[in-house]
């Protein structure tokens, strides 16, 4: 768990199902926050055919139309350009659609996002640029890459909508989105929200990676306090929209429904060997 759910629920929870979004290779809370299918994102990191990808993309490469989902990348800033290209065919085509892109601070640093962005505030594009800024791009970190606020930040608002949140508020989020959001299907153009963020685990695979010298346990500790599940939760109970109880079904109903979607993975079949050219473009 990277600790950076508030920003895909407190985004998604403005969008409609008509929206698209476009992710990275950390993009699985993305896709179920979008209303995605948890057996079939489960199946689908199992790379089997009742998987959301038929089995074709795994973990890193996650596609579901139906849900508005257009793809992730495994590349760094991969889901920039295309979730752009998204907002140019629904002004085209006359929609109040919108897309919403997720990137981390690691394609922050790729010239494509600048580059997109220009084109997106020039066309005057329905899209908006998820910034989660989880301080580390691997094991650097950002203040050593970057000198100064990002540059959009500094943009006049008339061309670019831009707000900084606090990435671990998931009602911050969702402010922000929406604002950001209602003002994209009234025509104003293109939005950028920096949310700052940190992730809890290493770049890749289970447990702290303190262990590297990167990064000390003191700081993950600090920000493990800062838990966007745990803070709002804490909201919760102080509201009396949420007691002990309630809490403790809602967990063993999640429980129940992982261990499901498991299972259902589990016993799902691998795509056939005959069938290894479906789905391939060809002209």
């Amino acid at each position: 768990m990277h600790r950076q759910e508030a920003v895909a629920v407190g985004v998604c929870a403005n969008l409609r199902k008509d929206d698209l979004i476009s992710s990275n290779h950390r993009g699985h809370g993305h896709y179920l926050a979008k209303g995605g299918n948890l057996n079939a994102l489960i199946a689908e990191l199992y790379c089997r055919e009742t998987g959301c990808s038929k089995g074709r993309g795994g973990s890193m490469h996650i596609v579901d139309v139906s849900a508005g989902h257009l793809g992730s990348s495994s590349i760094v800033g991969g889901g920039i350009p295309t979730g752009t290209g998204h907002a140019l065919a629904m002004k085209m085509q006359g929609r109040d659609a919108v897309s919403a892109i997720f990137f981390g601070d690691g394609a922050s640093d790729e010239g494509v996002l600048y580059e997109s962005l220009n084109f997106a505030v020039l066309k005057r594009l329905p899209v908006i640029y998820v910034f989660e800024n989880n301080q580390y791009s691997v094991c650097s970190r950002t203040k050593d890459r970057r000198k100064g606020d990002v540059v959009f930040h500094s943009m006049p608002g008339d061309l670019l909508h831009s707000r900084k949140v606090d990435g671990n508020s998931v009602l911050d989020v969702y402010e922000a989105a929406g604002e950001a959001i209602k003002l994209c299907r009234s025509g104003a153009g293109p939005a950028f929200i920096e949310c700052l963020t940190y992730r809890m685990r290493g770049h890749a695979g289970a447990g702290s990676d303190a262990k590297l010298g990167y990064r000390t346990e003191e700081e993950i500790a600090e920000w493990e306090k800062k838990c966007p599940v745990r803070t709002f939760r804490e909201i919760l109970f102080t509201s009396g929209d949420l007691t002990e109880k309630s809490a403790a079904d809602i967990e063993k109903e999640i429980e129940r429904e992982i261990d499901a979607a498991f299972e259902f993975a589990q016993e799902s079949p691998l795509p056939l060997k005959e069938d290894v050219g479906l789905y391939l473009f060809r002209e």
